[in-house]
């Protein structure tokens, strides 16, 4: 007999000790942090935290985070689905640099994305003119920096790769078999992506959809450098910021009752990728049986 061979009991023993330190290291680092969000924000009672969540700040930062995520996942999902396709379908000079540019924002930091921004359409950027010479041509008057539309770029480079690089692993999985034989057939590009592509990504596209909202709604860096003032180009993170370096008691007591707000967004996000998670999974069985 190997003495060395491990028993059923020394293997149930690993795996409670494993447990014992995944839930440990679970509550510590993200429970009782997000427990202690919560509970500060209601420190004050729940008036006041009605209160530090109603004012004209607060709102404008909520609208102007909600116009940057809708607005960033729309396009991502777009131009998302378009370069997963164009990746896994075709085969092309210069394939793998768009394949490795797609991952850029995942590998810088987003203050940099801002920077960035700031560089190319600000005051002293190479693109300036352009933008200038647009504003004349059609009598507006846009910024593309220290702005809403500015908030928007700077969200949608920081969220662009989530929707691609959750799709790109699925369609190469699938092949390109049952597409070849129905364009044989004779059926058109569209009629293939809405008969048989979408149906077969459709979860990935939504869990990809999840993740970059997810993302957009917390984004504080690249959103930082490209905004600038308090009440109309803030976001929810920087609103937070803002209250919490006041300094005040009554002040940091609102940064928690603010942050609670994406606390509640991203429970919500959560339970919805566990439900897609275990759909998809379902899904995943049947058509394996």
């Amino acid at each position: 007999m190997n003495k060395n061979k491990p028993t059923a009991r020394q293997g149930g023993a690993g795996k409670y000790i494993l447990i014992a330190v995944s839930v440990l290291f679970v509550l510590v680092m993200l429970i009782f942090p997000l427990g202690a969000v919560i509970g500060n924000s209601l420190k004050n009672g729940l008036a006041y935290y009605v209160s530090a969540i109603s004012t004209k700040y607060v709102a404008s930062a909520m609208r102007v985070t909600l116009i940057a995520t809708v607005i960033a996942v729309l396009v991502n999902t777009f131009f998302g689905l378009m370069a997963a396709w164009l990746l896994t379908k075709f085969r092309f000079r210069g394939q793998g640099v768009l394949a490795t540019a797609i991952d850029i924002p995942f590998s810088i930091s987003p203050v940099i994305a801002g920077l960035a921004y700031i560089m190319t359409f600000g005051r002293s950027g190479w693109a300036t003119p352009a933008v200038e010479w647009l504003n004349d041509l059609f009598g507006t008057d846009i910024s593309l920096v220290f702005s809403v539309p500015g908030v928007v770029l700077a969200t949608i480079f920081v969220t662009f790769p989530f929707v691609s690089r959750e799709l790109i692993p699925v369609l190469n999985a699938n092949g390109r078999d049952e597409e070849e034989a129905a364009a044989l057939m004779g059926a058109g590009g569209w009629r293939i992506f809405r008969k048989i592509t979408l149906p077969q990504i459709k979860w990935a596209l939504l869990y990809g959809v999840i993740l970059c909202t997810a993302r957009a709604l917390g984004e504080f860096g690249a959103v930082y450098a490209v905004s600038k003032t308090r009440g109309k180009t803030f976001t929810l993170p920087l609103e937070i910021d803002a209250l919490y370096m006041s300094g005040t008691a009554d002040s940091i007591t609102a940064a928690f009752a603010v942050s609670s707000l994406l606390v509640v967004m991203a429970v919500i996000l959560l339970v919805l990728r566990a439900v897609v998670e275990h759909i998809a999974g379902k899904n995943g069985k049947k058509e394996a049986q």
